[in-house]
This record gives structure tokens, C-alpha cells and sequence, in this order.
């Protein structure tokens, strides 16, 4: 998929296909990947072919195409994305040659202070704009930090260490911020590459993917604060309030600390510093009021909190 010169699918030249069909996934075994496959495969719509290197031992899902190659080998990789219309990388293991939907699911790079604090803006943007120097675009994926992966992190994700039931706030813990689930990811990608290419013609105004060209896509399971998921917690565990040891933290000073403890060569501090950031008062962990997400749009169902949470 190359940027069109015009807007619209009428006129375009012989051969243009207004649907997106082959698509090439790096990373199908990993948690995402795995979500992400699974909703594309389920559409029945795309032909899903996984990209993998050649000593991987990774399950193929049924109806998905393996194929093996060196991603360090240039010829190797153009060769075997012939055809392809997309490429998903779930990994940070390779430069897009085609097509692509990078790997940053997560924060909102377009916020700047946010992604500076979290150290992803560099690689991100170096990223997007490469896949643009060649003529190609890029569909992001905004989605918040993981719900699941992230509540089950112990302390240094969202706070909550379930071995001891102690949960540690960040300020009053009431700061809220756009978490997703794995599948509705999955679902969101499927969604989006199930899109029209381009509208048909002036007057269609039906959803397109060229409407998330070069730009991220906002989608989200909840808006929570870490006094909402504890709540989910109890619910779920039929436990009570006393039955758990809540603590404070300054996130401002739980941030620096992070910090000073990356440099010293903890690499732990990385995944504090990050999960901490996004839960300062206005700072960016909740993109849904400053922006519409595309939830509606794509059609994505509202999700049961503690469905996601048990």
C-alpha cells in the first residue's frame, strides 16, 4: 500500500485493490501477536502470514502461513514480502519494509512531554518517518499499558503486588488513564485492516484506513484509576478493604528515583519510571478526553472490568 496520489478509490489506476488482504505479521507468539492473529484470522478477510526466524519452533495458529527468514537479510525480507499489503512487527527486531504498523502500542507518542519522560519518542518517530520517506504509511495503535499484564506486574507496573495484597498508590491513586486488554487489540487491528482502503468516491463517507494514515489510531478497554481496579479487585476476589495494605508514593519522586536507578543499571527502573509517568495528574495517561477515540468506529464492544480483571 503506497500513498495515493488522490483520495478516493474511483480513478485510482488498474490493479488498485480497495481492501487490505495479505497481511505479514512479525511476532505471532508473542502475547500481542497472539491476539493480533487470532481477531485477523477470525474476520476470514485477510491472508495471514507470520514471519518468523528460521530456528523458531513457534505453533503455527490454523489457517496461518509460516514462513521463515533472517531478518538481517535484506534480499531475504523483500523476497518474502512480495505480495503483501501490510506488515504488523509486534517485535523490535527489524525495519519496516513495507507497509507497516510499528511496534509502539502504548502511550501517546504524539504527546511530547510524555513520550520524552518514558524514553520512546527517538526510535518511535525514526521509525514513522522512514516507513514515510518511502512512500509507504503507517498505522499506529495507542491503546494505554496492557490491563491485564500490567495489574498482574507487581509493584513496579500498577502498583498492586498480589503475593502480599499490598497495592501502592501513586499520589491518591484516583489519577486516571486509558488502559486496554489484549484482545481488544486484537480486535482493534482486525477492525482497522477489515476498513475500505480509501472512501469509494467524494460523497462516501463511510470509515476508511486512509483516515489513520500516518497517525495513531486511539482505542481503549477502560478509563481507571488504581482506586477503580482495586475495587475490581475486591469484587473479583470477594475480598474486603482491610483485607489489603494500601500504600503512597509521590509519583513525581517514584519517577526520579526510577530514574537514578536506569543509570545506576537496574533495568527495573525503566518499567517503574514508565508505568509511574503515565499516572502523573494531567499527564497524559488519559488521551480520551483530549481526543475521540476510535472505538465506535471500529466497532469495538464495551468491555466488562472484571471480566478483565479475574
Amino acid at each position: 500500500m503506497t500513498q495515493q496520489q488522490q483520495e478516493h478509490a474511483k480513478g485510482q489506476p488498474a490493479g488498485f485493490k480497495n481492501r487490505v488482504e495479505n497481511i505479514a505479521i512479525v511476532g505471532v507468539g508473542g502475547r500481542i501477536g497472539k491476539r493480533m492473529t487470532k481477531a485477523l484470522l477470525k474476520t476470514g478477510r485477510h491472508k495471514v502470514t507470520a514471519l518468523t526466524r528460521p530456528e523458531s519452533t513457534t505453533k503455527p495458529a490454523e489457517g496461518l502461513v509460516v514462513k521463515k527468514v533472517d531478518y538481517n537479510d535484506h534480499a531475504a525480507l523483500v523476497e518474502v514480502l512480495k505480495g503483501q499489503d501490510v506488515l504488523i512487527i509486534t517485535m523490535a527486531v527489524m525495519a519496516p519494509k513495507e507497509p507497516a504498523m510499528p511496534n509502539e502500542y502504548g502511550i501517546d507518542k504524539t504527546n511530547a512531554s510524555l513520550a520524552k519522560d518514558v524514553l520512546i519518542a527517538g526510535p518511535l518517530i525514526k521509525t514513522c518517518e522512514y516507513i514515510e520517506s518511502r512512500g509507504l504509511f503507517w498505522v499506529g495503535l495507542t491503546c494505554g499499558l496492557w490491563y491485564e499484564f500490567s495489574l498482574a506486574g507487581e509493584d513496579c507496573r500498577y502498583g498492586f503486588d498480589f503475593t502480599t495484597k499490598t497495592v501502592t498508590f501513586f499520589d491518591e491513586g484516583t489519577t486516571k488513564i486509558n488502559t486496554s486488554t489484549w484482545d481488544q487489540c486484537g480486535r482493534a487491528v482486525a477492525s482497522l485492516f477489515s476498513l475500505k482502503v480509501l472512501p469509494e468516491d467524494a460523497h462516501n463517507t463511510s470509515p476508511s484506513l486512509s483516515q489513520f494514515r500516518n497517525k495513531p489510531s486511539y482505542i481503549s478497554s477502560f478509563l481507571l484509576s488504581q482506586r477503580d481496579m482495586l475495587a475490581s479487585v475486591l469484587r473479583v476476589t470477594g475480598a474486603r478493604d482491610g483485607d489489603w495494605t494500601i500504600k503512597h508514593g509521590n509519583a513525581q519522586e517514584r519517577y526520579r528515583k526510577a530514574v537514578e536507578n536506569m543509570q545506576k543499571g537496574d533495568m527495573s527502573g525503566f518499567v517503574r519510571l514508565r508505568y509511574t509517568r503515565v499516572f502523573y495528574r494531567d499527564g497524559g495517561g488519559d488521551y480520551e478526553s483530549a481526543r475521540v477515540t476510535a472505538n465506535a468506529l471500529l466497532g469495538l464492544a464495551e468491555e466488562d472490568l472484571d471480566e478483565a480483571t479475574r
